[in-house]
């Protein structure tokens, strides 16, 4: 009877280390292939700039985005999801290096390009740090980011279908929030066991910094153009 009892004492301290232990495995391997894809990422941008690539229509940019995140969720659990995220990365960043050589042309573009790379990486570790650390749980994020997600989709659309500037700096503003809070729930879905794939975790945190370094670099850009 004692040894019953010790048995049952010691079974939820089994239970309660089992989602650490994968979430601790999911965390390495999302970071293991995040640092890949952007790797990656910033070859083909290399190479778009390299080769004065003109930047692509907004609509072809919107079609391959989510037909290549489609295939990515399709095969998120086979060997071809691997595939399918470089593929993913690739084209993004191959769309980041027009408007990179865009930017490069302003005055001071070198600076406000190192600045906007710089700050995304600098708030990507702080908050990712922030969630590893402090171990908070940042479920309750999720409703409230994906409505944010669809107005801000919406609004940058409207931006661009009417030619709005102000409207698209607002955007962007709304947009360096999102992501750094997308980011924190991210990190924390990892963590705690709601994300248990690392193929579609890191796909999140890749498109959180793209669109995290593309906000920062239209404000600044704006910003230095009135200087």
């Amino acid at each position: 009877m004692l040894q019953r009892n010790d048995v049952l004492a010691k079974a939820p301290v089994t239970l309660t280390l089992e989602k650490p232990a994968v979430g601790n495995k999911v965390l390495r391997n999302t970071y293991l292939l995040l640092s890949m894809t952007l790797l990656f990422s910033a070859i083909t941008a290399g190479i778009a700039m390299a080769t004065n690539a003109p930047p692509l229509h907004w609509m072809i940019t919107l079609v391959g985005y989510f037909g290549l995140l489609f295939v990515v969720t399709r095969l998120r659990n086979s060997v071809w999801g691997l595939a399918a995220v470089f593929a993913l990365t690739g084209f993004l960043g191959y769309t980041l290096g027009p408007i990179l050589n865009l930017y490069l042309k302003l005055p001071n573009g070198p600076q406000v390009v190192m600045t906007a790379l710089g700050g995304t990486g600098a708030i990507f570790l702080a908050l990712s740090a922030y969630a590893l650390v402090s171990r908070k749980d940042f479920s309750f994020m999720g409703s409230f980011l994906m409505v944010g997600m669809l107005v801000g989709i919406l609004a940058s659309l409207g931006a661009i279908l009417f030619n709005i500037p102000t409207l698209s700096l607002a955007v962007s503003g709304m947009f360096i929030l999102l992501m750094s809070g997308m980011i924190l729930w991210q990190t924390s879905e990892i963590i705690h066991g709601g994300e248990t794939n690392y193929i579609m975790a890191t796909v999140s945190l890749y498109i959180t910094i793209f669109n995290l370094f593309l906000s920062l670099l239209q404000i600044l850009g704006v910003v230095s153009g009135d200087d």
